[in-house]
């Protein structure tokens, strides 16, 4: 361990959301995007705008920051989906070397995303997430890859 060279992240130079591709897309191709698809799979009573891929309102019974159950209504709601690894971030840590396609399925993975408010303490929605900022214990596992649900 003494001989690794630690080295700090790279600069934020050049980092822009829409490298990472434009909002979220249909990754698994059943036709709804993948922000929705989280949103059914993570919340509870899902109801639909559109009866079966727009999520109109939920429940987040375990928020990953602050273990609360927080109502969902689309487009009036503090439940945003949070990626585990900000993309600036992963920016920052080498994604502005990935391709256009690789750093679009990044964005849009679901196993590394999760509905949650905002971390209580968090300085910036782009930055490394705090110690302070960690998840509950119960729902780290939402985001583990490889986890069925």
């Amino acid at each position: 361990m003494d001989t690794l060279t630690v080295k700090g992240r790279a600069p934020k130079k050049g980092y822009d959301r829409d490298a990472f591709g434009h909002g979220w897309v249909d990754v698994d191709r059943n036709g709804c995007g993948t922000r929705d698809d989280i949103l059914k799979r993570d919340l509870t009573g899902v109801r639909y705008t559109d009866g079966h891929c727009k999520v109109a309102s939920g429940t987040l019974t375990d928020d990953p920051y602050t273990g609360t159950t927080v109502a969902y209504v689309r487009g009036r709601s503090k439940v945003d989906i949070d990626h585990v690894v900000a993309l600036s971030d992963a920016w920052q840590k080498g994604a502005q070397q990935w391709n256009a396609e690789t750093r679009r399925r990044f964005a849009n993975d679901p196993s590394t995303s999760s509905p949650s408010t905002p971390p209580p303490t968090a300085a910036s929605p782009t930055a490394t997430p705090r110690p302070g900022c960690r998840r509950t214990a119960r729902t780290a596992a939402r985001t583990r890859p490889g986890r069925s649900r």
